[in-house]
Parts: structure tokens; C-alpha cells; sequence
């Protein structure tokens, strides 16, 4: 737990420096070997900060070669949180959920009723992840033809912050999103979280 608590304060450290313009997007960062005899600890204790930025897109580069500051990932606009995502993205959850109140509130079912869930990442054209979309639902999925969005921001939990490579209690936006059918009753109902450093937010009016 010590070595594991060391190499997070290094890693903050260094994203600090970062941020201070120490080191700038495409600088290498000091060997593994350096930065250990500058800050008095383990060579191995750096290599576990590194791999753990590397990990969470703040560093680039191969291990056991040098390792550098990565550059800010592309900012994209989401204008229609409908959209279907056009790149790759991998199903990470798919455990049915009971309702919660706010869950049986947006799909006006009773709180505790057993919904369908999944949860999708969503990545990158370079693999990185850039989306989480958490989707809940009763029965079968059918055809939407209305869909309403709200937006707001939510602190990231551990599973979220670790999916996007950010920290614990980053605040991220939170785009909910809830399909209708024809007579205006909720079909689905979605929490489509983006990082702040990678998304602006320009929602298009509901169909």
C-alpha cells in the first residue's frame, strides 16, 4: 500500500509540472533513473508513475524507452446526443439494474422494477476512450421517434474515472438523454458522461 501511495503522489507531482509548463506537450520527460535520484526514491517507483500516466493519456510514449508529455486529446462537439457513435466501442456492462427513483421517475416505471442495462465505451479513432454511455431500459429495445436531452455535470466515481483515464471526482458533463415513442411515453433512458478536456457541448433540439 506505502509503494502504492508513492507512486500516485509522484504521478500527481508530475502532472503538476505538467500543468506549471515544466515540461511541455512532445518534451521528454527525464529518464526513469533521473527523476528517481532527483526525488530520492526507487527507479521502480517512477516506472509505476509513468506506466500510470501513460495509462491515463498524460504520457506517451513505450516502456523501457523514453516517455513523453502526450499532447491534449482532439475536442470534439457533440451537437446530438441521439447520434450514433462512428467509431469503435466496446460493451463493459450488461448486468440488469433495479430501478432507482430517478431511474423509475425518467422511464415512469416503479422504483425497483428490473430494467435492462449496458454500458458502453466509447473510443477514439487512436483507441483512447471518450465517451461512457450507460443505457437502461424495460422489455425489449424498440424504435424511438422523440428523444429529450438534459445537461449537467457529475464527479466521476472510480469505475468511470478509470475507464477514462482521469482521476476520481473529476467533474465530467452529464448528458441525459431519454427516447420516447409515438404517444410520448419513455422508451429508454441514458447517462452519457464526456470529459470536460476532450468534448464541448452543443445539443441540437429534440426531434
Amino acid at each position: 500500500m506505502a509503494e502504492d501511495a508513492r507512486y500516485r503522489r509522484i504521478a500527481a507531482d508530475i502532472q503538476r509540472r505538467i500543468a506549471a509548463g515544466e515540461w511541455r506537450p512532445g518534451q521528454d520527460l527525464p529518464s526513469r533513473a533521473e527523476l528517481a535520484a532527483e526525488l530520492g526514491v526507487n527507479p521502480q517507483t517512477v516506472r509505476l508513475a509513468y506506466g500510470h500516466l501513460r495509462r491515463q493519456g498524460v504520457l506517451a510514449g513505450q516502456e523501457r524507452r523514453a516517455v513523453y508529455v502526450a499532447h491534449p486529446p482532439a475536442m470534439r462537439t457533440l451537437t446530438d446526443a441521439d447520434a450514433e457513435w462512428p467509431f469503435t466501442s466496446e460493451t463493459t456492462d450488461t448486468r440488469p439494474r433495479a430501478a432507482t427513483k430517478e431511474l423509475a421517475q425518467r422511464l415512469d416505471v416503479r422504483v425497483g422494477a428490473s430494467l435492462r442495462h449496458e454500458t458502453l465505451e466509447c473510443l477514439d479513432p487512436g483507441g483512447r476512450s471518450a465517451m461512457l454511455v450507460s443505457s437502461w431500459w424495460r422489455g425489449q429495445r424498440r424504435p424511438h421517434v422523440s428523444y429529450t436531452a438534459e445537461l449537467g455535470c457529475v464527479e466521476l466515481a472510480e469505475e468511470q474515472a478509470h475507464a477514462l483515464g482521469l482521476l476520481v471526482d473529476t467533474l465530467a458533463y452529464r448528458v441525459v438523454r431519454t427516447r420516447f415513442d409515438h404517444d410520448g411515453r419513455p422508451l429508454e433512458t441514458a447517462d452519457l458522461v464526456l470529459p470536460m478536456d476532450r468534448w464541448m457541448i452543443r445539443l441540437a433540439p429534440s426531434r
